[in-house]
């Protein structure tokens, strides 16, 4: 059998046990080397996360579908819009062009772009030109994507710079349909446009900028 009694020669500690055999100065150092592999597994941790964080987004934009483009063999009236599908975050709309493109339409005329869905929603999103190919290109304002599809208004700090004021819910979510609509002539056409709510993502991006004011939210009086 062993014989774990304590050694003779080292001090006993105040609670009547052996003490350490190592010098202080090397008690010092393995303490400290623990403390700092706690911080590393913690460094570990959040290095993990990130990537994790950064591989959902590389899918994410992996799996989105490519931009849709004009078929030239239809000589009547369409329409399209890339994206097909939106987020209601005031960071993902900022970041994101909504642009309409047409053809089959007369040269020197003129078109809108109304969207109605779901509520009866009912809004005017562009205008445009026609071109001398019968086609044209209609990018969707800022203001319109934070004043008609956010409901928010805008307004100025002290630094000139624009904020955008929440005081009521956006538009309903759901699938809209997107016209067009000619000034002078009676041709139309029409393409499917979906309403999504936030990601988790958009939700961190909008609270981030309501912390640094460039969101606000109020209640309507």
């Amino acid at each position: 059998m062993i014989d774990y009694a304590p050694h003779p020669r080292l001090p006993k500690n105040l609670f009547g046990g052996q003490a350490s055999p190592l010098p202080r100065g090397e008690r010092d150092g393995v303490r400290g080397r623990r403390k700092g592999g706690f911080k590393m597994s913690i460094q570990k941790k959040y290095y993990l996360w990130m990537l994790m964080i950064f591989t959902c987004l590389i899918i994410a934009l992996g799996c989105s579908s490519p931009p849709k483009t004009l078929d030239r063999s239809v000589s009547g009236p369409q329409l399209i819009v890339n994206p097909e599908t939106i987020r209601l975050a005031v960071s993902k709309l900022k970041v994101t062009d909504i642009v309409f493109e047409g053809s089959g339409f007369k040269p020197g005329d003129s078109i809108f772009i109304t969207m109605t869905g779901p509520k009866e929603t009912k809004v005017i999103m562009a205008e445009a030109p026609i071109k001398p190919d019968g086609t044209f290109k209609a990018k969707v304002a800022d203001l319109t994507k934070f004043m008609e599809i956010m409901r928010a208004d805008i307004k100025f700090n002290e630094k000139f710079q624009s904020v955008v004021v929440i005081t009521q819910p956006p538009i309903p979510e759901g699938v809209y349909k997107a016209i067009v609509t000619s000034m002078l002539s009676t041709l139309t056409a029409e393409t499917k446009f979906e309403v999504k709510g936030p990601t988790v993502i958009d939700r961190l991006k909008d609270w981030i900028g309501k912390l640094t004011g460039k969101i606000e939210h109020k209640k309507a009086k």
